[in-house]
């Protein structure tokens, strides 16, 4: 990539974001990170453009307010050349649905949907501009099946999976290149932790540690890939949940995934 063209990261305060970031820095990207504001991004931007010698710009804000996002952006690409978005911010949670709060709802489709297709809007004429420009976004596994005692979640990450698949198409005779990434189960803090864990074995079945992930989203976004299921275990649960009627496949996740409960944050 041109050395005067930033990468902008999404969510980049912490786990997968902030692997995203290292590893960005490291391949020498100039790098934008977007978090909430408290997220320790000045520090990170810092490390990063002492030991990379890359310019690392910060911007903390709330993705999911539209018009302090369309502000922003603004001025983002005002002063910086832009030929790849990461977007990994996403929220979500684990509880049965009349226990989940109306805000909780709103809060993952205004992030998970609403603001990534409104970022990704627009950036793409400024990363039109480049001979050769990505976009990569994070799905999740569970983008391939309706999940109970999650819902909004998965419909949101299938909502992502459809629309950047879709888009990939519609911009394939451009020089912008569309993948999606479709992670299993992450451990970037000790709250997701616990839930993993409450699952026992078939819950860290295809778990990778998050640099892993993080390398090989790159390598197959860069490499032009649409769709990236990272972990061989989990291309493998991939392909035989397919094989599965689809009440059958419901069954099977939702049972393991009841067991979150316990460990899930109030929402």
């Amino acid at each position: 990539m041109p050395h005067n063209t930033y990468t902008l990261i999404t969510g980049a305060s912490s786990g997968l974001g902030k692997e995203f970031a290292i590893q960005c820095a490291r391949k020498g990207h100039n790098i934008i990170l977007i978090a909430l504001p408290g997220g320790n991004l000045q520090s990170i931007a810092h490390n990063l453009e002492l030991e990379y010698q890359v310019s690392v710009k910060v911007f903390e804000f709330d993705l999911s307010n539209s018009e302090i996002l369309k502000s922003r952006l603004s001025v983002i690409t005002a002063q910086y050349a832009i030929d790849f978005l990461i977007n990994n911010a996403g929220v979500g949670g684990t509880s049965s649905i009349t226990d989940t709060s109306l805000e909780r709802i709103d809060d993952i489709i205004m992030l998970n949907v609403r603001s990534t297709v409104l970022l990704t809007h627009l950036l793409i004429p400024h990363l039109l501009r480049h001979k050769q420009s990505y976009i990569m976004n994070i799905a999740s596994m569970a983008a391939f099946t309706p999940i109970a005692y999650k819902t909004v979640y998965p419909a949101s990450k299938a909502f992502i999976s459809s629309f950047f698949l879709g888009l990939k198409e519609e911009l394939a005779s451009t020089g912008l290149s569309v993948s999606v990434i479709y992670p299993g189960p992450i451990m970037t803090n000790s709250h997701t932790s616990r839930r993993i864990i409450s699952q026992g074995l078939k819950g860290k079945m295809g778990l990778l540690p998050t640099p892993e992930i993080a390398r090989i989203a790159l390598k197959g976004t860069l490499a032009g890939y649409p769709v990236i299921i990272p972990g061989l275990m989990n291309k493998i649960n991939h392909a035989l949940m397919q094989l599965l009627p689809l009440s059958l496949k419901m069954k099977i996740v939702s049972r393991e995934v009841k067991k979150e409960i316990p460990f899930a944050l109030s929402v």
